[in-house]
């Protein structure tokens, strides 16, 4: 494969990988004037940023066996439509409710983008690159929380929070123009694979069941669901508690996504000496104790909008390490229904995040505890996860290799 080609690869699948991001993160700065236009509160608000997570979840199940019976692109087409179909929905809502359903609509275009991203790492490179491939997916992907808060924030002062919607709109034509042209076709459709509920429903409990594949995979999910957090109780955090404007929150939020960006990239030179196990655990140990100071501070009422900057920062590199490492070690065991398993992870990843979204929603008084709690919380869980799994993993290893010398002998 060329410079150029693995050059534009990776622009194509990063570009995929962060619509989901960006529709996301580029509402956010308009929380506030969202609430206001719909008559409504910004924890309510904050209810279409759950119903997105909703629907991604659920849509990613849906698209994992199409994309494995029908190859990766024409689902991905199907997706990208209806997405762009829904952005123009959002724009035009004139109810919070119809914004919640709208997101939701919105939500399940994007996953499709999403899984075939994953999956089509999983086809295009050799499994000993895909830690790699994934760390610079990241660096595209960390160019929309750097991005579209500030750049949402400046339109949304300008124009209103609807002109946001249509440039996401105008985002996902361009993306599917470019899959169109670009994007060559990595798999070739397996029409063995049935659609039916039963052999769907047991080619996800065959990856299920696959010890490495839940270990890392419920541990990212768990983990990662400290970042949904983070975006879910930022708004409210930084413009009623802290009152900046829609403006600043871009700009934090654009610096405070440096953290995971750099962390993700720093990883594919740390990957030079060490294993991803090895980064996994170190990662994932000191995102426990960053959240759980954080807490800490947060519960003794010290924060402060700098305090509250750095601890944020320092978990958010923690995530960086901790996410492509996972994930390359999840899809590891898999090549013929690495489209279901990347689906699999993908829906357990979003489940994990409208979770936390909807527990912080729950809260109508302003204030930076319930974040963080879901943070440290996430963070622990996710540990204890990886401990309890990684035995599982090392006990069927033994046996296996218990089984082969038996064979041999």
């Amino acid at each position: 494969m060329s410079k150029k080609t693995y050059f534009f690869l990776i622009l194509i699948l990063g570009s995929l990988t962060a619509l989901g991001p960006f529709s996301i993160d580029m509402y956010l700065p308009g929380f506030p004037a969202i609430a206001k236009d719909l008559h409504t509160t910004a924890a309510k608000v904050s209810l279409s940023l759950s119903g997105f997570f909703i629907g991604i979840s659920a849509g990613q199940l849906l698209y994992g066996p199409l994309l494995d019976r029908f190859g990766r692109k024409k689902p991905l087409y199907i997706g990208l439509i209806v997405y762009i179909l829904a952005s123009a929905g959002c724009a035009f809502t004139a109810s919070i409710d119809g914004l919640i359903v709208m997101r939701v609509i919105q939500a399940i275009g994007s996953c499709a983008a999403a899984v075939a991203s994953v999956a089509m790492v999983r086809d295009l490179f050799p499994v000993k690159d895909n830690a790699k491939v994934f760390s610079l997916l990241l660096l595209v992907v960390g160019a929309s929380p750097m991005i579209a808060p500030t750049v949402g924030g400046y339109v949304t002062a300008a124009f209103g929070w609807q002109a946001v919607f249509v440039i996401l709109m105008g985002m996902g034509i361009a993306i599917l123009l470019a899959v169109f042209f670009w994007l060559p076709a990595s798999y070739k459709p397996d029409k063995s694979l049935s659609l039916k509920p039963k052999p769907i429903l047991l080619n996800f409990w065959s990856v299920l069941r696959e010890p490495q594949f839940y270990t890392y995979a419920l541990t990212s999910s768990i983990a990662f669901s400290g970042l949904f957090a983070y975006v879910s109780g930022s708004p409210i955090l930084f413009m009623e508690v802290f009152h900046t404007d829609e403006k600043v929150y871009g700009w934090i939020f654009a610096f405070l996504s440096v953290g995971f960006i750099g962390a993700s990239q720093v990883n594919t030179l740390l990957l030079r000496s060490y294993r991803s196990e090895q980064i996994v655990s170190v990662a994932l140990i000191c995102q426990v104790i960053v959240a759980l100071t954080f807490l800490t501070v947060a519960m003794s009422g010290w924060l402060t909008l700098s305090i509250t900057i750095v601890f944020l920062f320092l978990f958010l590199c923690c995530i960086g390490f901790t996410n492509p490492n996972a994930a390359a070690l999840s899809l590891a065991p898999f090549a013929k229904n690495a489209g279901s398993a990347s689906a699999v992870m993908g829906a357990l990843q979003m489940g994990m995040g409208t979770l936390i979204s909807i527990f912080i929603s729950l809260f109508e008084v302003p204030s930076a505890v319930p974040m963080v709690l879901g943070m440290a919380g996430s963070a622990t869980l996710a540990l204890l996860v990886l401990l309890t799994g990684r035995r599982k993993i090392s006990h069927r290893v033994e046996v296996e290799q218990d089984a082969d010398s038996a064979l041999i002998h």
